[in-house]
């Protein structure tokens, strides 16, 4: 018996876990999400930032407001694919959703300024998991995010920042997940897979706990998302379940083991707060990425698992992963 720590970034869930690393509950290999209907979505306006990232704001039926969506992108018109990057638990809710945390956290703007390709980065979504809720919640409101990303969305950035209908998806701790599900739900959608720190596992008692205190941890009631655990809805959005949508797909996951390393030594670093949370949270992503890899190898599926001999679930890290698993990405994305 092992005690495991997991939760998106400044929450810890004290967990603990027995049992198989991989145990089915539900058929491990069904059906993805079929493509819905094209929705009514529309463009309300696009705001310029700087010749190479704008703000486009998406009137979403699903969501029933406004949702902002960051781009960054090349100059020119020249057809590119399309790079979705998904979020942690706080979504950007530490600028007041006005942008990305990865735009504040990192240096992605400058990374990507001379890639022909389109970075989408949705604004908002604090404790979604980017997937649609069973109901609205009381403080976290309507979370329709899966239809909004994957049904809605694309077609408009295709049409306003000249997609050409290649995509990839990845994301940090809750957007690790977040982007998992909408990979092995909508393959049709994406090539490619990254990612960071995450827990893509919905299998055991102990991670579904994990997910639920990150909702909690934020305000949100659990049960309005997927349910009670006997809902089917936990293993229709388990990317360890429903691994085999990832066949013939590029796939790149990573995880410290929640040691000091580099960024905690630096000077200037908080290197107290950072070891006592990010420390056991990365400490249990570590455990559900041998898990899912397990799985992968069980299915005979290839991908690239990354396991750094130190590092903390914290930015710097996944700045640096980012540009560890662009060969990964860049490939799927064929540039």
């Amino acid at each position: 018996m092992r005690r495991l720590a997991f939760a998106a970034v400044g929450v810890a869930v004290s967990l603990t876990l027995s049992g198989p690393a991989f145990t089915a509950t539900a058929d491990p290999t069904p059906s993805p999400a079929a493509p819905r209907a094209s929705s009514a979505a529309s463009v309300d306006k696009i705001v310029k930032i700087t010749p190479t990232r704008s703000a486009i704001f998406v009137n979403s039926p699903a969501m029933n407001r406004v949702v902002q969506v960051q781009v960054l992108h090349p100059a020119g018109g020249a057809a590119r694919p399309s790079l979705y990057l998904l979020d942690g638990v706080s979504a950007g809710a530490e600028s007041d959703f006005r942008e990305s945390t990865w735009t504040q956290k990192t240096d992605v703007v400058q990374f990507f300024a001379d890639k022909k390709v389109n970075v989408v980065l949705p604004v908002g979504g604090t404790a979604s998991y980017y997937t649609d809720w069973h109901l609205p919640d009381p403080t976290l409101g309507v979370n329709k995010w899966e239809t909004f990303l994957a049904d809605e969305l694309p077609p408009i950035i295709d049409a306003q920042f000249s997609g050409n209908g290649t995509n990839a998806v990845a994301g940090v701790s809750m957007g690790a997940m977040g982007a998992a599900n909408l990979m092995t739900r909508h393959p049709h959608l994406y090539r490619g897979l990254a990612a960071y720190s995450g827990c893509l596992d919905n299998t055991q008692p102990t991670s579904r706990d994990s997910v639920r205190g990150t909702v909690a941890f934020k305000g949100g009631n659990p049960a309005n998302m997927w349910g009670p655990d006997f809902d089917p809805a936990w293993a229709a959005h388990d990317p360890t379940v429903n691994a085999e949508a990832l066949r013939g797909k590029q796939v790149y996951i990573s995880t410290g083991n929640g040691l000091p390393g580099p960024y905690e030594m630096a000077t200037g670093g908080d290197l107290a707060s950072t070891i006592a949370v990010g420390g056991p949270l990365e400490a249990a992503a570590n455990l559900c990425t041998q898990t899912f890899q397990q799985r992968l190898n069980a299915l005979a599926i290839p991908a690239t698992f990354v396991y750094r001999n130190s590092g903390t679930h914290s930015w710097p890290y996944w700045q640096d992963e980012l540009r560890t698993s662009w060969p990964v990405l860049r490939g799927a994305l064929g540039i």
